[in-house]
């Protein structure tokens, strides 16, 4: 049986969250003491052997990003997202609400890696206890004096799901209505106030005090050599545990399912999982024997994202869910571009009318063309993205399009 490996979730439910003393018993801080003792270099250098990648969207890696930031430039920032739009995800949630500290200390390190002074955690409009909580930790941090030159400032978005996409946060962030930003250039040359940034999630930011304390070699020999280290899942739906677990990137979706959730609620068959928030993909039975890393995901179709599992019974319409999840985009497409907005509206069309029992075959090659258009020519991450739902159910469950078919 599989079992659980903590490192991101390392002090959960160990100590006292609100307590800092807490924390520095535990170990917290001497990771960033450590920082300081090495330099820049050495630090981003430590960080790219560990392969720690992104443990948001894109699984980028988190010392190559650093890397990107020039040299002896004036100001520099770091900035969390901890925005956490995507419906049935909580994890970063978790993670701040057990260990803030972890979180402090682990932009505290990347700040000495990029020389900033100044970082920002931007955090849903609807975590307003979150929030409350950061900033009494921030305030301890700033007491204790652990920190240094280096202070952190908490914002809160107004529950825009297209803020989770770096640039539209940086865009927020500034006071600027939330849209994506054309790339190049990059946050990491030009971001916040057209200064250089680097921004990662709650849960890579998370992981640095561990590599940092323990080595580049030990984080990289867990889990699976291209995506190491462990991921946080938040698991959803029709499964008897609904639980946070943090597991190797090795274990398989079967064992995330039927080892950790204990399996399909009420005695009933499972039909899917979604995985890594609304935009991920339907994965179905046979391929549950995929590794929850990054690449596996994306080789079947799918994505881990931000690490929330959605589990469907035997008795969920697929068709259903997904014109549901369609009218999600449409609603939420900043409107910026025109793949987006066009096609998120023509995608709940379409989807409605197949739901509807009104549609032809005609109408399900149109929604198969719109979706492949739109991977590939959105603006931003989120947008080519928001077809997943669609690409991945067609290609598994078409028979239940197929039985939506006019006579």
């Amino acid at each position: 049986m599989a079992e659980e490996l903590r490192i991101v979730l390392r002090n959960a439910d160990k100590i006292d969250p609100g307590s800092i003393d807490d924390y520095i018993k535990a170990g917290g801080y001497q990771s960033l003491e450590k920082a300081h003792s090495m330099s820049a270099s050495d630090l981003i250098d430590q960080v790219k052997k560990s392969n720690l990648r992104g443990r948001g969207g894109a699984g980028f890696n988190a010392g190559m990003k650093w890397s990107f930031v020039p040299k002896n430039v004036p100001i520099t920032y770091v900035v969390c997202n901890l925005d956490e739009g995507e419906p049935g995800t909580y994890k970063d949630r978790t993670i701040v609400e057990k260990d803030p500290h972890s979180l402090i200390e682990g932009m505290a390190i990347t700040a000495r890696a990029i020389n900033s002074k100044q970082g920002y955690i931007y955090c849903r409009g609807e975590y307003p206890y979150v929030v409350e909580h950061l900033n009494r930790s921030i305030d301890q941090a700033r007491q204790k004096g652990v920190l240094g030159d280096f202070d952190i400032e908490v914002r809160m978005g107004g529950g825009a799901y297209v803020c989770g996409e770096e640039t539209a946060l940086i865009e927020s962030i500034e006071g600027h209505r939330g849209e994506p930003r054309f790339k190049p250039p990059f946050p990491g040359v030009s971001g916040l106030w057209a200064q250089p940034t680097v921004v990662n999630n709650v849960e890579t930011f998370a992981n640095l005090p561990e590599i940092v304390e323990k080595g580049a070699e030990w984080f990289a020999t867990i889990g699976t050599p291209s995506y190491p280290g462990t991921k946080v899942l938040t698991l959803t739906g029709d499964v008897v545990n609904r639980v946070a677990i943090e597991v190797p990137t090795s274990t398989t979706i079967r064992e995330v399912i039927f080892d950790f959730g204990g399996g399909i609620k009420n005695g009933r068959k499972f039909k899917a999982v979604q995985i890594g928030g609304t935009s991920g993909g339907f994965i179905p039975e046979s391929l549950l024997d995929t590794a929850i890393d990054a690449d596996s995901m994306r080789n079947i179709g799918a994505t881990l994202g931000t690490g929330a599992v959605l589990i469907m019974d035997e008795t969920r319409d697929i068709v259903d869910i997904v014109t549901r999840i369609s009218k999600f985009f449409e609603h939420e497409s900043c409107g910026k571009c025109n793949p987006c907005r066009e096609g998120t509206f023509r995608a709940y069309e379409l989807m409605k009318k197949i739901n509807h029992s009104q549609a032809n075959a005609a109408d399900i090659a149109k929604l198969s063309l719109l979706s492949k258009v739109m991977q590939k020519a959105c603006l931003c991450g989120l947008g080519q993205a928001a077809p997943g739902p669609i690409v991945t159910t067609l290609e598994h469950f078409y028979n239940e399009y197929e039985a939506r078919l006019q006579n």
